[in-house]
């Protein structure tokens, strides 16, 4: 099923986002979580995906299990910088042949000073020329692509980068899923901002929840840019017991989802880390035992 169908419903889209296992314990401990998580019955679930051939793979393998014995819509993410327009048709046709009918285009991080000098002969730019190539090829494939409430770290103009944005939904995008965020009014405003553009899209919202002071490091950077608010950093500060911290997280985390459903978000997206308990206490905390019942 195309992400698009099931935006166009008339239900909030819950999903998570999973990145794939380097080892064969972590692969078990992987889809522990993933049958935890199922039993919401999640809109859908998206993979992330690396530049080199080996993390392909396991992207590849990883969705291919995921559709064959969970059984859930599930978004392949693909990054185009570095690869040529050869490689990522041959990319996608492997995924077209494996049934995959929805991906997350993005353009990935800008290469390292010495491949930007010599860039891929008969590369990408942009993930807008990504998207474009993707519906040229596979007119049937349901393509979503990232926005940034905060803004694109690489993109200090802010007009610039909902320009961008637009090129991306103009040539083919079915949807935007953003970067995380922790203040709720950045995620508003970059709402009215695309409005404000013509983006007419469904935008879905990024939550990540703090679970510890390690994973609060890793989130920033992660997502580059990525800005905690003082009222949240003084919540966490305040707690004595390093092993308390998830619970500051995952009511901040509550406390955005609630609000968020209050203002007709079409969707939320939880970045997981591969790890379900924070996303399992957050639905109990909203009372949902199943996501079927929450409408928009």
């Amino acid at each position: 099923m195309h992400i698009k169908d099931i935006l166009s419903k008339n239900k909030t889209s819950f999903s998570y986002e999973f990145f794939p296992p380097r080892t064969k314990e972590a692969s078990d401990r992987l889809f522990t979580t993933i049958q935890q998580l199922s039993h919401y019955n999640p809109s859908y679930v998206s993979v992330t995906y690396g530049a080199g051939g080996s993390t392909r793979e396991l992207t590849h393998n990883l969705i291919i299990k995921i559709r064959k014995q969970i059984k859930i819509p599930v978004v392949s993410h693909l990054t185009c910088i570095g690869s040529s327009k050869t490689e990522i048709l041959g990319i996608l046709e492997k995924y077209n042949r494996s049934g995959i009918e929805n991906i997350l285009a993005i353009r990935g991080d800008q290469p390292q000073a010495s491949m930007a000098k010599n860039p891929i002969a008969d590369g990408f730019t942009y993930a807008a020329e990504l998207v474009a190539f993707i519906k040229k090829h596979f007119p049937r494939m349901g393509i979503g692509v990232a926005g940034y409430p905060e803004g694109h770290p690489q993109t200090p103009n802010r007009l610039e980068e909902i320009e961008l944005l637009k090129q991306k939904v103009d040539a083919g995008a079915d949807y935007i899923c953003t970067q995380l965020f922790f203040d709720n009014r950045d995620f508003y405003d970059f709402r009215e901002r695309c409005e404000l553009a013509g983006i007419k899209v469904p935008i879905i919202a990024g939550i990540m929840p703090v679970t510890s002071l390690k994973s609060m490091q890793r989130i920033a950077e992660l997502a580059a840019g990525a800005r905690i608010p003082a009222k949240l950093l003084k919540a966490i500060y305040r707690v004595k017991d390093p092993s308390l911290v998830e619970n500051v997280g995952i009511h901040w985390a509550t406390e955005q989802v609630l609000e968020l459903l209050d203002n007709g978000v079409k969707g939320i997206h939880f970045y997981t880390l591969n790890r379900s308990n924070a996303t399992l206490r957050i639905y109990q905390s909203l009372g949902i035992t199943n996501i079927e019942q929450v409408s928009g």
